[in-house]
């Protein structure tokens, strides 16, 4: 399983689209991997989960060929995490494509909503609906919907994802996961997993998670089971107001066996 970090920023973006703080400026001046999109993945190169306004600057990058995904795992419906406007450049006359390849999108009720505005019928898409812990085969790949702590309006999604024996669980856009889905943690030993860190050096358990939260949450997965010996855990989801680039991460959370996600960083699980 080849896992690439698209995108590691929170919504918007860092630097941020209209922001002049010291965080931002440092972020422009320094460049390289503290220069960060809106946060997806991509596995294997047909599965993504999210799919955030900045695609296109993923397509000119090179790390995403969007001709090739066929199954997109929506967290929730906040535009950095679901532009399905997009969708629609996958209809002709935009796109030129094998039309036998169907695009699924799985997300829940409000991805149906957001879904009305996209011909999905002309841009050979389909949706699947989602509800709190439904279980899918999508693909080679079977998956399992986990509640979040993220804006309780939306229902939001934690992602626990399973291809040939080999285990991911993406946890953006949360913060200290419900009882409920630590419970449903209890012995999965995953491979890999992604956990948010928003906040940063500001902390927080609530809606996001800070460095302080994301330790914490890697030991209680530790502890019971979620985690087998070896596995990866990396960090993502930086907001500019968290306040700490590349370098300043790594130095926070390496000492705990956690590793940071930048643009275009690629793992084998």
């Amino acid at each position: 399983m080849e896992v690439v970090f698209l995108g590691t920023a929170a919504a918007e973006g860092w630097p941020g689209l209209f922001c002049e703080c010291e965080n931002c400026r440092r972020a422009r001046e320094a460049g390289g991997k503290n220069v960060r999109t809106r946060t997806s993945l991509l596995v294997d190169g047909i599965y993504m989960v999210d799919f955030p306004p900045d695609n296109y600057v993923h397509v000119l990058r090179g790390d995403l060929v969007l001709s090739k995904v066929e199954y997109i795992f929506v967290t929730h419906a906040h535009q950095d995490h679901f532009y399905p406007e997009d969708i629609n450049m996958r209809a002709e006359p935009f796109a030129h494509i094998d039309r036998r390849r169907t695009l699924h999108v799985y997300g829940n009720r409000k991805v149906g909503e957001w879904l009305s505005g996209v011909n999905m019928e002309k841009a050979g898409a389909k949706y699947h609906p989602l509800r709190p812990w439904d279980e899918f085969v999508a693909g080679d790949m079977k998956g399992k919907a986990l509640p979040a702590d993220h804006a309780e309006d939306q229902e939001a999604f934690l992602y626990l994802l399973e291809e040939d024996g080999r285990k991911l669980f993406v946890g953006f856009d949360t913060g200290w996961f419900p009882e409920e889905t630590w419970r449903a943690l209890e012995g999965v030993e995953i491979d890999l997993a992604v956990l948010d860190c928003t906040n940063g050096r500001l902390g927080g358990r609530r809606g996001h998670m800070g460095i302080e939260a994301v330790v914490e949450a890697k030991s209680r997965m530790e502890e019971i089971g979620a985690l087998k010996p070896g596995s990866k855990v990396i960090a993502t989801h930086f907001s500019h107001n968290g306040g700490l680039l590349y370098g300043e991460l790594v130095d926070a959370l390496s000492s705990f066996g956690i590793e940071v996600a930048y643009d275009g960083m690629r793992v084998e699980v």
